[in-house]
């Protein structure tokens, strides 16, 4: 299998991540698998399904990400990737935008994909 170049990885996966978190959360499931972790605002979730329910609870139906940043490594023997995102988030209605940091730790799959490892999102207050 041909080496892909990380950044043209980090980059798709951003953009895919993203798109689909603003206009379909539910379709984030499969981007998880049973062993991945989110840490969102401090509060630790497991699995794809608990992972699922909290973004598609969040206290906002609609919402928009601007990707300021991406930021990728390597990471470790068995080639996974860290992904270190910052941006802003435009919710409906509000005018103001919020800041966040995200932080992705993927993985390969055996079909030559990545899967969310680890995931953890902060919101930046000034």
């Amino acid at each position: 299998m041909a080496q892909m170049d990380p950044d043209a990885v980090a980059k798709a996966f951003v953009e895919h991540y993203y798109s689909t978190f603003d206009t379909n959360r539910v379709g984030l499931a499969g981007l998880y698998q049973e062993a991945s972790m989110l840490t969102f605002e401090g509060q630790k979730i497991q699995g794809v399904q608990s992972i699922v329910t909290k973004l598609t609870s969040l206290p906002f139906q609609q919402c928009k990400h601007h990707i300021s940043t991406v930021d990728c490594q390597p990471s470790g023997p068995a080639s996974g990737m860290l992904v270190f995102v910052s941006g802003n988030l435009q919710l409906a209605g509000e005018e103001h935008n919020l800041k966040f940091s995200q932080m992705f730790h993927l993985m390969p799959t055996p079909q030559g994909s990545y899967y969310v490892f680890n995931d953890i999102f902060r919101l930046n207050y000034a």
